[in-house]
């Protein structure tokens, strides 16, 4: 399954949509990225003078790119038959070391922990183009098809 196809199957779209690339993707863990574009619809007064991008939106862009299109890639079987993936979030821990300004790339790295019985659990990090530590954390979620 290539990338394309992969964020073809997301069930979002903008502005709410936080993928914009995956670039390694495996049985056992993906790797993809996105930039925050300077008119993103969060950045008005959040906050004055000097933006940031809220932690809710950098652990969305976490989940969809460490969760939704593993799990996606891991369900490729199933998916040839049904195209409209369902899923939802069960839980998430998430620790923040560093903020990400409007215009900022920012890399998504996840490890599977556990798939079984369409519940995935994941390991996610985020990183700057730098390499540096954005964010870490354990992501969960429940697919259907």
């Amino acid at each position: 399954m290539k990338a394309s196809e992969i964020i073809a199957l997301l069930p979002y779209q903008g502005p709410f949509l936080f993928v914009d690339d995956i670039v390694a993707v495996s049985e056992k863990n993906i790797t993809g990225h996105y930039t925050f574009r300077d008119d993103e619809f969060f950045y008005q007064g959040h906050f004055k003078n000097k933006p940031v991008t809220p932690g809710v939106i950098l652990t969305e862009c976490m989940a969809q790119i460490g969760l939704v299109c593993l799990g996606i890639y891991l369900m490729k079987a199933e998916l040839k038959k049904v195209q409209k993936p369902q899923i939802a979030l069960t839980s998430y821990q998430m620790d923040f070391y560093l903020p990400v300004f409007p215009g900022q790339k920012v890399n998504v790295h996840s490890e599977k922990e556990v798939f079984r019985f369409n519940k995935l659990k994941c390991k996610v990090k985020m990183l700057t183009e730098d390499g540096e530590l954005v964010a870490r954390g354990v992501i969960s979620g429940m697919l259907k098809v």
